[in-house]
């Protein structure tokens, strides 16, 4: 997916006003996101991300990572997560939740199904509920009414 129509996409989803406003919370929320990974998987994502979003994603990386490439990700919950995006992108958390779900879903549609597996098992439950696979395993959980263990 090409970057122009990843943040035309970012737009939609999040009803922005303006491609400004969508490339502010795109990049808000893929820095945000590369400093919960794991630095070595936020790099592999990187790989398939259009440049200007891949750049974003792996300076992030690698300013979590320091000197250690293969370090584990940051460990913060959901108020720190749509705190850190809300200061990045200028605006409050509840607009930074709506925006980091729009932009998480054009993300997810970006890299392989594999690496979108990986990214959600590496979040926590509240930040993972933001993703569309988050979102469908909370859904189907609510359904079923069984106790799964995945």
């Amino acid at each position: 997916m090409r970057h122009d129509e990843m943040i035309a996409k970012v737009q939609a989803l999040a009803q922005l006003p303006d491609r400004g406003s969508a490339e502010r919370a795109a990049h808000a929320v893929v820095c945000t996101r590369s400093e919960r990974l794991p630095s070595g998987l936020a790099r592999h994502v990187a790989a398939q991300l259009p440049p200007d979003m891949a750049a974003a994603m792996r300076e992030a990386a690698d300013a979590c990572a320091g000197a250690d490439a293969g370090t584990a990700a940051e460990r913060f919950g959901l108020t720190a997560f749509a705190g850190r995006i809300a200061g990045r992108a200028g605006t409050n958390e509840d607009t930074a939740l709506r925006e980091a779900a729009a932009v998480l879903e054009v993300l997810d549609a970006a890299v392989a199904p594999e690496l979108t597996e990986r990214m959600a098992a590496a979040l926590p439950a509240d930040i993972r509920a933001l993703l569309p696979v988050g979102r469908a395993a909370e859904e189907t959980e609510g359904t079923e009414g069984t106790g799964n263990t995945g």
